[in-house]
């Protein structure tokens, strides 16, 4: 017999989420027209894991929201919505290569691994563009991206901010952090 290692929220904790999330759909109608709530607890409360990932966007301060609908998969695209990178992940380098790389000031963590851990990926580029169609996200912080490979390869990695009424794509090394750069994330339900 094999143990379980799903991760779910206690019944209590999945009831106060998805009021949470409803609240945030309804309050913002603009990120989701022509979408159904119904639809989409429906296939929140039949994958639990998925409410778990939510769990953590949500308490690290990403304000998750449905930003559309995949229709190839139809799968529900969550995105963090929150005005600024989220605070709880926050101070990362870019993956574990980089943070082995650094010999002095080590983050406590990478973006790869994190987002890993919550069940979530980055924001691609094209994502993060999307979301910036949405409203004005990261005008005082910034947010790692999925990098490409060749990129990566050498030693970079990109991150994205809107200022100027513009979404800039910049690259840093992938072993850098700042205080006011986190990652956004994606959850498909």
């Amino acid at each position: 017999m094999t143990k379980s290692t799903k991760k779910q929220l206690a019944p209590e904790q999945s009831r106060e989420l998805l009021m949470v999330l409803q609240t945030r759909f309804e309050k913002n109608k603009n990120r989701h027209i022509d979408l159904d709530w119904t639809k989409i607890q429906a296939k929140l409360e039949i994958n639990p894991e998925k409410l778990w990932s939510l769990h953590e966007m949500e308490s690290t301060g990403g304000e998750p929201d449905v930003v559309g609908q995949d229709k190839k998969t139809d799968e529900f695209l969550f995105y963090d919505c929150a005005a600024e990178s989220s605070l709880g992940r926050r101070s990362y380098c870019y993956d574990q290569e980089a943070l082995e790389s650094r010999k002095k000031f080590k983050p406590e963590n990478n973006v790869l691994d994190v987002a890993a851990a919550m069940g979530i990926s980055l924001l691609t580029e094209q994502e993060y563009r999307e979301l910036q169609q949405l409203g004005n996200f990261d005008t005082k912080t910034s947010s790692w991206i999925k990098t490409p490979d060749e990129i990566r390869k050498l030693g970079g990695a990109l991150f994205c901010d809107f200022r100027y009424n513009t979404v800039f794509v910049y690259h840093n090394g992938a072993d850098s952090y700042y205080a006011a750069r986190g990652f956004r994330g994606v959850l498909r339900v």
